[in-house]
């Protein structure tokens, strides 16, 4: 079998790790077996490893846990459906989708975001959950923005970015991680920044995109990382959390979120978020906040299994 790319691999995990999965694999007897979650993350380039949550009360934990491997399939935007069925009890869930053998033997679902074919590494009992921790044997990924589920709601950063692209007084910033440091460029009074960028005629995503290429880096966008009213500047601002690969910015620097680089900051919105993002790093749990620039609420999208 091919060795993994890891540069490839950090995109993927970077691009998917909140989404929604259904996590497949096949009992003694061969026939395929999967349920749905969104506890898949991200937890080592070398070796690749993966993991995923399952509840010690499902009727499949003997055949997951004491089986070879599994595979992670990331669902698209349009397959709500798909995430429903896998979350139901059901003796026939393989019938009403189309999927394929993986290389490493697991089920792969068709039109999915991304799959991650996988071999069991070490499966860790947590509470009332077992930890399935997984080596990456192959992967793929595809154009389909993923799905996200949110407190009992399905979201997608296609549809969030089209709902807001509707609305006047946008500002977008760009939250680039490279390694544990943070890109802050200079603002005009001075101080230092996130790239940031009014919306035009052509939307928030035409904008995001223009912040990305300003930076002469090879940037990965990701989710929506917070959505706040910002009362002082009059408008709505939307912040995206995104993954840089090596490589020096044409402007500004990478430096830790420390409270030290974070007195440079006029903005006391984005110190608080970049506070935010600081102890979220050390816990490798994201999540996106929604408020205003003074309170609101995180809501967390990568923890548990639905």
């Amino acid at each position: 079998m091919s060795a993994i790319d890891p540069q490839a691999l950090r995109r993927a995990f970077g691009a998917f790790m909140t989404g929604v999965t259904v996590v497949t694999s096949r009992d003694k007897d061969g026939q395929p077996l999967g349920f749905t979650a969104n506890s898949f993350t991200s937890v080592s380039l070398d070796p690749p490893l993966v993991l995923v949550c399952l509840a010690n009360t499902s009727t499949n934990w003997r055949a997951f846990t004491e089986g070879s491997g599994f595979a992670v399939n990331v669902l698209s935007e349009s397959q709500k459906d798909i995430s429903n069925i896998f979350a139901r009890p059901s003796d026939n869930r393989f019938e009403h989708v189309a999927w394929h053998k993986g290389p490493h033997g697991a089920p792969v679902l068709e039109g999915v975001s991304a799959w991650f074919d996988c071999s069991m590494h070490k499966v860790v009992p947590a509470g009332d959950h077992a930890i399935m921790i997984g080596e990456v044997r192959a992967f793929d990924t595809g154009p389909a923005p993923g799905l996200g589920y949110v407190r009992g709601a399905y979201v997608t950063p296609a549809t969030e970015a089209k709902a807001l692209d509707r609305r006047t007084g946008i500002m977008v910033s760009a939250l680039i991680k490279q390694g544990n440091s943070v890109l802050l460029v200079d603002h005009r009074d001075g101080s230092l920044t996130l790239p940031e960028a009014q919306v035009g005629d052509d939307g928030v995503t035409a904008t995001l995109n223009r912040l990305l290429e300003r930076t002469g880096l090879t940037t990965e966008a990701g989710f929506i990382y917070a959505v706040y009213e910002d009362t002082h500047r009059g408008c709505q601002h939307i912040t995206f959390l995104c993954e840089a690969e090596e490589g020096m910015p044409r402007t500004g620097a990478f430096v830790p979120p420390t409270n030290s680089s974070l007195m440079d900051l006029a903005d006391p919105a984005m110190v608080a978020m970049l506070a935010r993002f600081a102890e979220e790093m050390q816990l490798g749990s994201f999540g996106v906040y929604c408020g205003n620039e003074r309170s609101g609420q995180v809501r967390e999208i990568n923890m548990g299994a639905l």
